[in-house]
This record gives structure tokens, C-alpha cells and sequence, in this order.
């Protein structure tokens, strides 16, 4: 703390377990915004601790520094983002289940896979060929119709 109960960076930096650094990317892009002291030190309020605790759960959960950026903006300026807040975040939610259904789909058609590949590995000699790459080659309807990346074709 500073003679004027501020934090400065360092200090506020150990107590939210972040770097300095990550408290210079925050200020840059106006999650936080330090005061300067006459020598040209960033000091921060008290209850930047708790900015930069909500900003680390918000990332935890999914929430982008840019998204955090206008809510906060928005807050600060006296709005209320509470229902645009939970929007995105039912938005996210369904975005995280798509992927666990690909992910899922994904997992399916490796243990597939696998099973196709113990079964050659089974019927070939000691040091023989498999061909279980070339396998990987066979147009399957199963894998027609994914994409991992990006979901469902």
C-alpha cells in the first residue's frame, strides 16, 4: 500500500496472483484504470483487487477480455449489462455444449477406429503390415459426417 491507501502494481499484482504484466494488458484494454503518482507509478484503487478477481472468474468461465471490457465500460458509465451479460453467457453455454457433442462424437469414432485396428493387428503376423493408416483412408458414413473442427458437416 501507498501512504494514500493505494495499491501499486506489484502489491495488487501478488494479492489477485496475476503478474504485472497481466495488469498492464488489463489497463491497455481499459479493464482497469490506474492512477499515475508524482514519480510516475501506477497506483490502484482498493477495489481494483476485486476488478481483477472478476475479470480472472469471468476468463475462468469463458468470457473474452473484449466482451469484459464493454460490460465494465458500460457499468461504470451507470448502465446495468445484467441481461446482455447473461445472454452471452447462455450463448457460450450452448457454444460448449456443441463442442462436447463433437468432442464426444469424436471420441466414438476413435474407439471405433481402435476396435477396426485391434481386429487387423490380431489377424496380421509378428512384424506383417496392418495397413492401419490406409484404413484411415476408407470413406466411412460415420466420418462423412464430421467435422471436429468446426461440428457437423
Amino acid at each position: 500500500m501507498t501512504t494514500n491507501g493505494c495499491l501499486r502494481s506489484g502489491a495488487l499484482a501478488h494479492l489477485a496472483g496475476v503478474s504485472t504484466d497481466t495488469l498492464r494488458h488489463y489497463e491497455r484494454k481499459e479493464l482497469l484504470t490506474p492512477r499515475r503518482s508524482p514519480n510516475g507509478y501506477r497506483e490502484y484503487s482498493p477495489e481494483a483487487l476485486a476488478r481483477v478477481r472478476l475479470v480472472q472468474n469471468a476468463l475462468s468461465v469463458g468470457f473474452a477480455l473484449d466482451e469484459l471490457a464493454r460490460f465494465l465500460k458500460l457499468r461504470d458509465q451507470g448502465g446495468a449489462p445484467c441481461r446482455q451479460v447473461r445472454a452471452l453467457a447462455t450463448k457460450k453455454l450452448e457454444d460448449l455444449d456443441e463442442r462436447i457433442a463433437t468432442l464426444t462424437a469424436l471420441r466414438d469414432d476413435l474407439c471405433s477406429i481402435l476396435e477396426d485396428w485391434d481386429t487387423r493387428l490380431a489377424k496380421t503376423k509378428n512384424g506383417g503390415r496392418a495397413w492401419l493408416l490406409e484404413s484411415l483412408a476408407a470413406d466411412t458414413p460415420k466420418k462423412k459426417n464430421h467435422n471436429y473442427l468446426g461440428g457437423k458437416k
